[in-house]
């Protein structure tokens, strides 16, 4: 590919690469590879795989960071929203990367460079390229500036939608019920993996909350009041 090309793709992802064979190898497609005879030249399929598990690990360190108080499950789904296809595809289109891949000709005809899973897979094997030229750092730097904003959005849709102390404020508000009072009853576990038990108390309502933090224990608490206050307003 032209250098001029591959300079226009560096601009865009903010990363000049030291070796550029190696980004000339991530924007292969197997179908260009494959009109390529006697040329010996390597797919992005193996880059693919590589960058697969980088973006996932990055992802990973992201959601730790910005959830701290989220179980594993949880953060394993919220992963799994952010590296399928549709979203790897869209964080590709955003860079101008099917500009750059290269197809075969039946490819080309059929706009490949516009299918979500070639500009998914394109996307992992240009991550790890980025792993492979720079080190993780470098990975871990264009990965985040490209996911951060879908994680920041997804804090505020979870803290709407996990944040059942105001959820079960709001809803005690048009009654003659009190300010909810929550108190740590109890602690279990060693030091550095203790279980937390808080006691929710709104006039004769009682629930119990669990958690590793008190945090955690207090919006349990919230969240089994609540839904025990519906229960009692639909009886």
């Amino acid at each position: 590919m032209p250098a001029s090309k591959l300079s226009e793709l560096e601009k865009e992802i903010g990363y000049s690469f030291k070796d550029r064979s190696i980004l000339d190898e991530a924007l292969r497609h197997s179908s260009y590879v494959n009109e390529q005879q006697g040329k010996n030249l390597p797919d992005n399929e193996r880059l693919e795989f590589l960058g697969d598990a980088v973006i996932n690990l990055v992802a990973g360190h992201l959601l730790v960071s910005h959830y701290p108080d989220f179980s594993e499950g949880h953060l394993s789904r919220m992963r799994a929203h952010l590296v399928n296809e549709s979203q790897l595809s869209e964080l590709a289109r955003k860079i101008k990367l099917g500009n750059h891949i290269r197809l075969g000709k039946g490819e080309t005809l059929a706009l490949g460079n516009n299918k979500p899973s070639i500009l998914a897979d394109a996307f992992e094997a240009l991550m790890a390229a980025i792993y492979l030229d720079g080190g993780y750092a470098c990975a871990f730097e264009i990965i985040s500036s490209s996911m951060l904003p879908i994680i920041m959005n997804d804090v505020r849709t979870a803290d709407s939608l996990h944040d059942y102390k105001s959820r079960f404020q709001e809803l005690i508000q048009s009654t003659q019920c009190p300010v909810p009072q929550y108190d740590v009853v109890g602690e279990t576990g060693p030091d550095h993996d203790k279980t937390f038990v808080v006691k929710l108390v709104c006039k004769n309502l009682e629930a119990y909350g669990y958690g590793k933090s008190k945090k955690i224990a207090e919006q349990d608490a919230a969240r089994k009041a609540y839904e025990l206050f519906m229960r009692n307003e639909s009886a």
